[in-house]
């Protein structure tokens, strides 16, 4: 299939042949296991100590004495009021149902799997009804997948990146991420994490030049090389069909997969 390839000001400049890449089979469900896959990848297992609410000196008086059974630390009254202990509906008792560092939390893929499910997200970045399925705001880009020659990739300042992204016409993608922040639900908004923001374009280079600190400041814009390209980059939270925008050198990079 052949592409058109757009200047920084948004002109066409000479047209070139998509990499085979672009043609992989849509599979959603390859994709949305290597995404699980890299998101249980850092997860770490958790549980209480073994001995956790069981350091006392606490026992049961047994029966006969008209009380309940539960164990009572010694010396703390008479066995009517005495403390209770170690029991899981005690103050400071074991925990009832804690979670068990053996529980399994990573998921995992084959690696023919994974290479298939990052092909097949490369891929559905080119598919118009994928991209706005997603929500992006893409009713003014130029072409989708919208190929920009190098120069995008020495672009430092964040003032030159919005110039660009105006002339591209993805301009409006990155105010849906600004204007879509809302405040996490929960306890999330005590550990670190208050905001949530839809994620905005991507954009795929060769090399980075410049354009990682040009980019760094715009809300939802994620810069990434070729080479590092992953499933949860190019479908986040499992939905493929992100926004991307490529420069010329990282379309030839993608002939050779």
């Amino acid at each position: 299939m052949d592409i058109e390839v757009y200047s920084i000001e948004g002109k066409t400049i000479k047209t070139i042949t998509l990499p085979p890449v672009f043609e992989t089979p849509f599979r959603p469900d390859l994709i949305k296991r290597a995404v699980i896959a890299m998101q249980t990848s850092i997860l770490q297992p958790y549980g209480p100590s073994p001995s956790s609410g069981l350091k006392t000196s606490a026992e049961s008086m047994g029966v006969g004495r008209g009380i309940a059974r539960a164990p009572r630390v010694k010396g703390s009254g008479s066995p009517s009021a005495s403390r209770g202990a170690r029991a899981p509906f005690s103050v400071g008792g074991r925990p009832t149902h804690p979670p068990t560092p053996q529980k399994k939390l990573k998921e995992k893929i084959n690696k023919s799997e994974r290479r298939l499910a990052i092909k097949s997200a490369i891929a559905a970045t080119s598919n118009h009804v994928l991209v706005m399925a997603r929500g992006h705001a893409v009713s003014d880009v130029l072409n989708i997948p919208l190929v920009v020659e190098d120069k995008l990739e020495s672009i430092s300042t964040t003032r030159s990146m919005i110039s660009v992204l105006h002339d591209l016409g993805a301009w409006n993608d990155v105010l849906r991420a600004k204007n879509g922040r809302k405040v996490r639900a929960g306890k999330g908004k005590r550990r670190g994490r208050k905001y949530k923001m839809p994620k905005g374009p991507l954009v795929v280079v060769n090399s980075d030049l410049g354009i990682v600190r040009g980019a760094t400041n715009l809300p939802g814009l994620e810069v990434v090389k070729v080479a590092k390209l992953n499933a949860s980059l190019l479908a986040p939270g499992t939905m493929p069909g992100r926004f991307t925008i490529w420069t010329e050198s990282a379309i030839k990079a993608l002939e050779s997969t």
